[in-house]
């Protein structure tokens, strides 16, 4: 297991480098996340060219491409962002679980911060009022996330002794 340590200088690029990690089930309800956290970060003194954009299938996929951003060395902070439903086949709880299991892992492992916007609904039906609920509370989600990212980057950066 990795113990790469986040100790970026303050005036180091990559101390204010964002990975934005999406899941791409209900795409157009998760992009509303992304797109709302741009935006936010921008008020926080983030630019577009501080932030990466990755894209995996779905939210299982995400835990790993957090660790292997994290492990890079490259970024600050990661944000996964994904929409877990119950599509019938499988418990979304058991699915929900293992992927805020595994971003908890990243971050305690690797000492970079993961922010979650993985929602997991109780009841989502591919109908007209779920759907715009959802597209509307990504966008709540991706405002939050972005407040909670540029507040956690730099109380870590704080708390990490000088490398």
């Amino acid at each position: 297991m990795s113990q790469r340590q986040n100790h970026l200088p303050a005036e180091d690029h990559s101390a204010r480098r964002i990975a934005f990690v999406q899941a791409c089930w209900h795409k157009e309800i998760v992009d509303r996340c992304r797109i709302s956290f741009t935006a936010e970060i921008a008020k926080h003194g983030y630019g577009e060219g501080d932030i990466d954009f990755f894209e995996v299938a779905g939210s299982l996929e995400i835990p790993l491409h957090a660790m292997l951003l994290a492990e890079s060395g490259r970024y600050a902070a990661i944000v996964a962002a994904g929409f877990v439903v119950n599509g019938g086949i499988y418990r979304h709880e058991f699915v929900a679980d293992a992927v805020i299991q595994g971003l908890m892992r990243v971050q305690l492992d690797t000492k970079v911060p993961v922010i979650s916007a993985v929602l997991t609904p109780q009841n989502f039906h591919e109908h007209d009022e779920h759907r715009k609920f959802f597209h509307d509370h990504f966008v709540v989600k991706g405002v939050e996330a972005a407040t909670a990212c540029a507040a956690t980057v730099d109380k870590v950066r704080h708390l990490l002794p000088p490398s």
